[in-house]
């Protein structure tokens, strides 16, 4: 094992960065994450409007962490394409849904390997799936309207071995917010208001 690697919750200098990430700020999280568990606790809210035919505007204002309010603004525009009806302006819902879940685990294989030491040369994800338009459209009730299942594929190069590659690749299975939000069934819990 190479002398720059580190254990897993090891502390580090807040000098010492890996892959972009300041392993002392990672590790300084983890520890108050640990001392005080309301610290964990993260809140997040996206604001959706329709623009108009198929195009739709989410706004990002802020996210809670700890009891903490931190302001962020980012506006996500979302369309469809025009065989789906929209003006095919910007990526749609399936898109950015696939996106969000490639890029969640893109940065926990970033973390897993910065904590390890590992240096990353190449990373990329590909995740598909397909949806029956049957369900979507309320032709047939027996077809889900959603995805049933997504096929993805991590290319991953960099210092590490590939056993410990795959280990990365089973820790970000068990900790990736999104890759757990997809695989797991989330209750959701609808409110309609009528103006």
């Amino acid at each position: 094992m190479p002398a720059t690697r580190k254990a897993e919750g090891a502390p580090s200098s807040s000098s010492n960065v890996v892959n972009g990430i300041n392993l002392g700020d990672l590790f300084a999280l983890i520890q108050i994450v640990k001392q005080e568990p309301a610290k964990a606790m993260t809140n997040w809210r996206v604001r959706t409007t329709w623009q108009g035919q198929t195009h739709s505007r989410s706004q990002v204002e802020a996210f809670g962490i700890g009891g903490q309010k931190v302001l962020r603004r980012f506006s996500i525009d979302i369309d469809e394409p025009c065989e789906l009806g929209g003006g095919n302006e910007f990526a749609n819902p399936q898109e950015h849904l696939l996106a969000a879940l490639n890029a969640c685990m893109t940065v926990g294989y970033v973390a897993q390997c910065a904590v390890r030491g590992i240096t990353i040369e190449k990373l990329e994800i590909e995740t598909e799936g397909d949806i029956d338009l049957r369900g979507f459209l309320g032709i047939d009730p027996a077809v889900p309207p959603g995805y049933e299942n997504l096929h993805y594929v991590v290319h991953i190069k960099g210092s590490g071995s590939k056993e410990e590659f795959a280990e990365i690749h089973r820790a970000v299975m068990a900790t990736s917010p999104n890759f757990y939000n997809v695989s797991q069934r989330i209750a959701l819990q609808p409110t309609l208001v009528v103006e």
